[in-house]
């Protein structure tokens, strides 16, 4: 699958048109959500800082650049 495609819905029609959750999707899904729990605290503040820092080193590019023109 390339990014062009659509992706497929992860519902199957139901009774008198309501869609349910499959089975196979939703245990992928808790799946993720366990792994994620996993990840120790500092190792997702360390992430958040990161993500922080480059946003401030950007931000500071974006306004060195305005400050040329």
């Amino acid at each position: 699958m390339t990014s062009a495609e659509p992706a497929r819905p992860a519902t199957s029609p139901g009774l008198f048109g309501t869609s349910r959750v499959r089975a196979v999707d939703l245990a992928s899904y808790q799946l993720v959500e366990d792994a994620r729990g996993r990840i120790p605290e500092h190792v997702r503040k360390r992430k958040r800082d990161r993500a922080r820092n480059e946003q401030a080193v950007a931000a500071r590019l974006v306004a060195r650049e305005f400050e040329r023109e």
